[in-house]
């Protein structure tokens, strides 16, 4: 879409909301969608989504008849259908059906305007301001389509903070003898070993060895005497990062960290998972366990100041276990992103 401009009452900086743009960013779970219009919000503009002949429609929610949200409307199997006077929008966002005139030819005008939609790893992804020349690239999910591993696709929750600030979060080492204890982490294991983050085209990726397990602190199992948990962060910038867990033996758990940016104070999570053992357990049981570990880092991430992440390393102090952290602050500077200043 061209000409695409920060919606009112933006809450990004112009230049960065313009940038954020012309990313991919999850807005729903595909499982999520079918005929029926459902709402979401990105980067502070209003969406309706709707799945017709097997594609999903990504468009501003808003009727260009007479600006009533379509998302107030309903479907029948030709499209979604405005409650106010009835048009119909179909494949591609385009009006189909304007029943108080049956007979007239119906104006380009009246079509919806429309976002670019891939669907992968469970998620539907949109770009507001697709760039056919230099489009930006979807994160990358390891495992996903690997033989033997189980999809799952947890239920996404909000968080009322920057998504810039959760997505630190779930990079950060240091934090889990203090916030992740009663789920899986040992709050006598708080040395962080040394670890490197290396840059990559997309962000960087980085190697964290240590004895900090990863079984449910419920569960009967441990990791057999010395063993070494390798943790394989990759960071796609801006907003999306995997965690790829090492269990012994040639057992793997991959987990996507989408953080979609409702606004610049409000985050939407999707979390993708990706396995190839305990196949039998039920999946509300991962999504239990996912929302739990989750919800430990919320007050954090909700309470941080500033609400924005600033990216002037000389804005706040450093640790040596905060490697990744500063890499990811280095990586959004370097894509041009202000501090992430709010309006």
């Amino acid at each position: 879409m061209s000409n695409v401009t920060p919606p009112a009452h933006c809450t990004f900086e112009p230049d960065d909301w313009l940038k954020l743009a012309a990313q991919w960013h999850p807005v729903a779970r595909a499982m999520d969608i079918g005929g029926a219009p459902v709402k979401a919000v990105l980067l502070d503009e209003q969406l309706v989504l709707y799945r017709i002949q097997g594609e999903v429609v990504a468009a501003r929610d808003v009727c260009p008849h007479r600006g009533v949200p379509l998302t107030l409307g309903f479907h029948d199997e030709q499209g979604i259908v405005c409650p106010y006077h009835g048009l119909r929008f179909g494949a591609g966002g385009k009006c189909n059906r304007i029943p108080s005139s049956p007979d007239q030819a119906i104006p380009a005008k009246l079509n919806l305007s429309t976002y670019k939609v891939e669907e992968r790893y469970g998620l539907i992804w949109v770009c507001l301001a697709f760039d056919a020349e230099q489009p930006a690239k979807l994160p990358v999910m390891p495992h996903w389509e690997s033989a033997g591993f189980q999809q799952i696709n947890c239920p996404g929750f909000e968080v009322n903070g920057f998504a810039g600030r959760q997505v630190e979060g779930f990079l950060d080492v240091a934090h889990f003898a203090w916030i992740h204890t009663d789920t899986f982490a040992d709050a006598s294991n708080q040395q962080v070993p040394d670890y490197q983050a290396i840059e990559r085209d997309y962000g960087f990726e980085a190697d964290y060895w240590s004895t900090v397990g990863n079984y449910p602190a419920s569960s009967e199992f441990r990791a057999p005497e010395g063993f070494k948990w390798l943790r394989h962060f990759e960071m796609h910038l801006p907003f999306t990062a995997t965690l790829t867990i090492h269990f012994p033996g040639d057992a793997r758990l991959v987990i996507m960290n989408a953080a979609s940016p409702v606004s610049a104070r409000k985050t939407r999570m999707f979390a993708p998972i990706a396995r190839n053992f305990d196949l039998d357990i039920p999946v509300e049981d991962v999504y239990a366990f996912n929302q739990r570990v989750f919800e430990e880092d919320r007050l954090m991430v909700e309470t941080q100041m500033p609400e924005r992440l600033p990216l002037d390393l000389s804005l706040e102090a450093h640790i040596p276990a905060d490697r990744s952290s500063i890499a990811y602050r280095r990586g959004l500077k370097k894509m041009g992103f202000g501090d992430f200043f709010l309006v």
